[in-house]
């Protein structure tokens, strides 16, 4: 299994941004329950994903915001290498390189969203889904199945 570090550093910083709010918390009150020195513009580039946060430094994180590191950890990794609950990952310029004349709708929107995205891979919702399905002409399902193969995923992943 690769480990796209950028799409990885992307989701943690969402997930620890995710977590701050969710406390209702500034990145100054955040700040002022870690243990050590760390400046308000670190802490911004932990969450924005541009800078890499060491474990030591993770874990102090989390536990300033009384979150087990390991589950920040789990729900990063579902988001980067699995599907959420209810949630289908796309790999946008896989399915842009794919030729299958019904997928044709679907390639033209994944090229829309390739020039407007950070990153290659998305987490479609099954709605969405449902309706792509619609304008495929196909079932949902096999919709699902071979986006699923697109992506290198295995058909129950």
């Amino acid at each position: 299994m690769l480990i796209d570090a950028d799409a990885y550093q992307r989701v943690l910083g969402e997930e620890l941004r995710k977590l701050r709010k969710q406390r209702g918390w500034t990145r100054k009150e955040l700040n002022e329950r870690l243990q050590s020195e760390i400046s308000l513009q670190t802490l911004a580039t932990y969450e924005l994903g541009t800078r890499q946060c060491s474990v030591v430094r993770l874990v102090e994180i989390c536990l300033a915001m009384d979150e087990l590191p390991q589950n920040l950890l789990e729900r990063v990794h579902r988001r980067v290498f699995g599907d959420e609950p209810g949630r289908v990952r796309l790999n946008l310029a896989k399915v842009v390189a794919d030729d299958q004349p019904e997928l044709l709708p679907l390639r033209r929107w994944a090229r829309g969203r390739l020039e407007q995205a950070s990153g290659n891979d998305v987490q479609l919702e099954f709605s969405a889904l449902e309706r792509m399905a619609e304008l495929c002409g196909m079932e949902t399902q096999d919709l699902i199945a071979r986006l699923r193969k697109l992506s290198g995923l295995p058909p129950g992943y």
